[in-house]
């Protein structure tokens, strides 16, 4: 392996010999990073990249790490010192229409689930063993609910849900 040092403010390796300049001959133009070559993928976020004026709109999938993003929600809601506030800035909807109804955000609910044990049927499924877990396997996560009333009834929304549904303009 040939170590030498180019003058332009990193130093790296290459296991072929080369004159001095950095591009090769032969070789496609390096790719993103440290002088590797990668294979074309969507860049890494979770922002929707914003899209020329007049261009058409493409149906977007799935969030990718939405969990993670509904646990910095909880996290930042338990640190408010203004809950209403924080809820506007995080865009969450005081009043949305969803199924025809007219829907009003009363309470932000948010539980700490601990799972102890498990359950595994036997088989042909009439009955179940169940064992407690070793401290190891014992999860811990929190589950994020957005109450709201719709004229007649509680209606509990996840965060998902909630996103899926547009606001009244």
């Amino acid at each position: 392996m040939h170590r030498h040092h180019h003058d332009h403010g990193h130093d790296h390796e290459h296991d072929h010999p080369h004159d001095h300049e950095h591009h090769h001959p032969g070789h496609p133009p390096h790719g993103p990073g440290h002088n590797h070559l990668h294979s074309h993928r969507a860049p890494v976020q979770w922002q929707t990249p914003h899209q020329p004026d007049g261009a058409k709109e493409h149906a977007i999938g799935p969030e990718p790490d939405l969990d993670k993003v509904e646990a910095a929600f909880v996290d930042g809601f338990f640190q408010a010192a203004d809950p209403t506030s924080f809820l506007r800035l995080a865009r969450i909807p005081f009043e949305i229409a969803a199924d025809g109804e007219n829907l009003k955000l009363l309470r932000v609910e948010i539980d700490a689930l601990t799972d102890v044990g498990s359950l595994t049927p036997h088989v042909g499924g009439g009955t179940f063993r169940y064992d407690p877990l070793p401290s190891n396997f014992v999860s811990r996560r929190r589950r994020l609910r957005f109450v709201y009333f719709d004229g007649a009834s509680l209606r509990a929304l996840s965060y998902a849900e909630l996103r899926d549904i547009q606001t009244p303009a």
